[in-house]
């Protein structure tokens, strides 16, 4: 992943409807580093979000950033009301909105070591089968199916690597670096 060196211009168009809610101009730019952290980051919690943000200057901490977006002084009483007027209009007439967030496991029988595929059981054939585990959203309305995104999970391979650390060990091992090659 990229570092994040500002926040794009598409999130400062969405965001400046909302500059009024906040009493300092620097929360208000932590605020929207967080909500593009949101987008962007693979990591979705603060310490991952602030983990990938480049800052000109000194570099603010982590407390500063939970402080800008949780316990800064702005109007939180406003925002949802304010969200609603913004965002209604571009949902009108299209029926209910859903985004659907779904794990599943797809066969994939003619890969066994292929990436992320794993030997599991089939619940409903009740045999031994070879999956890949997809996590897929999508929104859908009335007259849209949108894919937002899908992503396969990486294969857990700890059994495979602690059987290669056990069957490469040494009793002892004289220099440093031979561990570190080995690990």
């Amino acid at each position: 992943m990229l570092p994040v060196v500002g926040v794009p211009k598409t999130v400062q168009r969405q965001m400046r409807p909302y500059r009024d809610l906040f009493r300092r101009s620097e929360g208000f730019e932590y605020v929207s580093r967080y909500v593009t952290g949101l987008l962007v980051s693979p990591n979705k919690t603060l310490q991952g979000i602030h983990a990938t943000q480049v800052w000109e200057g000194n570099n603010p901490g982590y407390r500063t950033m939970h402080e800008a977006v949780f316990e800064a002084g702005w109007d939180a009483e406003e925002l949802l009301p304010r969200h609603r007027r913004l965002i209604a209009p571009e949902h009108r007439n299209r029926g209910r909105e859903v985004i659907s967030l779904d794990w599943t496991l797809v066969h994939h029988e003619r890969g066994p070591h292929n990436y992320g595929v794993a030997k599991s059981y089939d619940y409903v054939e009740r045999r031994m089968g070879q999956f890949q585990t997809v996590v897929t959203g999508g929104l859908a309305n009335r007259q849209l199916i949108d894919g937002i995104a899908v992503q396969i999970q990486e294969p857990n391979l700890c059994k495979e690597e602690d059987t290669y650390l056990k069957a490469t060990g040494q009793a002892s091992y004289e220099q440093m670096a031979q561990a570190r090659t080995r690990l």
